[in-house]
């Protein structure tokens, strides 16, 4: 999913006329309503670090830790409005990432087994080498309990930037960007469950996993309806949420279930239609000559009829993945996100935290195994599944481009900020942590940009160079 290309070719057209339009065309895949965008995310973190270091600062932290309740009966249960934030509504952030991924790897550039090692080897090596890195950093100290922090990236942001080059680079690029993000996002989640959790309840466990198998029978059956699926999908999430384990993992796995391809295909859709559109036709023009008003309703209703068959034939050429992201996205980019990052970003900076942060291993560990292990670990992962012929370079890729890609994989935003929250009790290391999180996101970021704008096809082609294509 890429920016519009209708509107890109408005937008260019423009910026011959206006310096404003073509600042605009620069910063449009940042708010792009078609697809997850980190424009709404990057302003809504602006707004929340510039409110928490202002005079209102602690009032505004107090307003997210205000607790709000659900109750039924005797059953009862509180969390803080920040905490309703990441628990209830982030795991749809995940549902989309999960649908996307899904639809790559079964009919997109990653379809073919070894293209589909090549990020799932990156996000292997996006994992062990920043851990790695934070460990060497934080050997013997407190803080290295706080190793799950760089095993994640920011998707929002990464696919934001990628969406800067829309006509310049293979779509290929932010297949396997999108790819590497899920994957390395459920490596995330997995930590978050394994060595953040305190204690797992295996009755919700297994309530979740009943639900998602009742899932899968509907779609064996080719169930239709959306309303048992909607309500299934909720009994997952209360499961996971209710087990201990953080319920955006739910949002992972019920996403990858969601089919991929239509019910019906359009050669099918126009031998089905063709009959009743006639019908609908021959009863709409009986209802405008008919010579009483009982003999006009009843051919109206006829031509209702039809049109209503005819409107679930179109149906049922959309995808449900596809139909779903289209329906979420929008609600993603422009409230879930940026509440996340009301809610979660409290930076209180200060010369004494800045002096604190340049000397603190958490930091340096932070720092270094996102801005350095993310890039290292993803090149050299995919370089040697690739030497070794495990995998292969999708089409249009080339190694500068991976290079770029690991950089951008090491905006560690969204999830490094939620898993800071849970590997430290200590406000300040979970200050230190978040202004290393914000250091490293900002210097990956750029750095990421800068390696794929060196690769993109110069403006104007409509693909990227294949130069650098034999080797890293």
């Amino acid at each position: 999913m890429v920016t519009n290309p209708r509107l890109s070719g408005q937008v260019a057209a423009r910026a011959h006329h206006s310096p404003a339009a073509a600042l605009l065309r620069k910063i449009e895949p940042f708010f792009a309503i078609g697809q997850v965008s980190g424009g709404p995310l990057l302003l809504a973190s602006i707004l929340a670090l510039v409110v928490v270091n202002t005079d209102v600062g602690d009032a505004y932290i107090r307003l997210w830790e205000r607790s709000i309740s659900l109750s039924y009966g005797s059953w009862t249960i509180s969390r803080s409005a920040a905490e309703w934030v990441n628990d209830a509504l982030m795991p749809l952030f995940f549902l989309i990432i999960g649908t996307e991924v899904k639809r790559e790897f079964v009919k997109g550039s990653l379809a073919s087994l070894r293209t589909a090692i090549f990020p799932v080897a990156g996000a292997i090596g996006g994992l062990v080498v920043p851990i790695a890195i934070f460990v060497a950093f934080n050997r013997g100290e407190p803080t290295v309990h706080g190793w799950g922090i760089v095993a994640a990236m920011d998707t929002a942001f990464s696919l934001a930037i990628v969406a800067m080059f829309t006509t310049r680079l293979p779509g290929s690029v932010r297949a396997v960007l999108l790819a590497f993000a899920a994957i390395d996002d459920v490596f995330g989640l997995l930590v978050i469950a394994i060595a953040y959790t305190a204690q797992l309840d295996a009755w919700f466990l297994l309530l979740a996993a009943v639900a998602y198998g009742i899932i899968l029978g509907l779609l064996r059956l080719r169930w239709v309806a959306p309303i048992p699926y909607v309500l299934l999908g909720v009994v997952v999430w209360i499961g996971v949420f209710a087990s201990g384990v953080h319920p955006t993992i739910a949002g992972v796995a019920v996403g990858l279930l969601l089919p991929t391809s239509s019910r019906l295909s359009e050669r099918r859709f126009a031998e089905r239609v063709q009959q009743p559109l006639d019908q609908f036709k021959e009863a709409r023009v009986a209802a405008e000559e008919a010579e009483d008003d009982a003999a006009a309703e009843q051919h109206h209703r006829r031509a209702q009829k039809r049109l209503g068959y005819i409107h679930e034939m179109t149906a049922a050429t959309d995808e449900a993945a596809e139909r779903l992201v289209r329906i979420l996205t929008p609600w993603v980019s422009y409230i879930v996100l940026p509440l996340f990052a009301l809610s979660n970003v409290r930076i209180h900076f200060s010369a004494e935290l800045l002096a604190e942060a340049i000397g603190s291993p958490l930091t340096g560990g932070i720092v270094a195994g996102l801005a350095l292990g993310k890039p290292i670990g993803f090149l050299a992962a995919t370089w040697l599944a690739t030497r070794v012929g495990a995998a292969r370079l999708p089409e249009g890729v080339n190694w500068r481009m991976v290079l770029g890609i690991g950089g951008l994989a090491g905006i560690g935003f969204t999830l490094s900020l939620f898993i800071a929250e849970l590997a430290f009790v200590d406000e300040g290391e979970i200050e230190l942590a978040a202004v290393a999180i914000l250091a490293a996101s900002l210097v990956a970021g750029l750095f990421g940009y800068l390696v794929l704008w060196s690769a993109a096809a110069p403006v104007g082609s409509d693909e990227a160079s294949p130069a650098d294509a034999g080797s890293p």
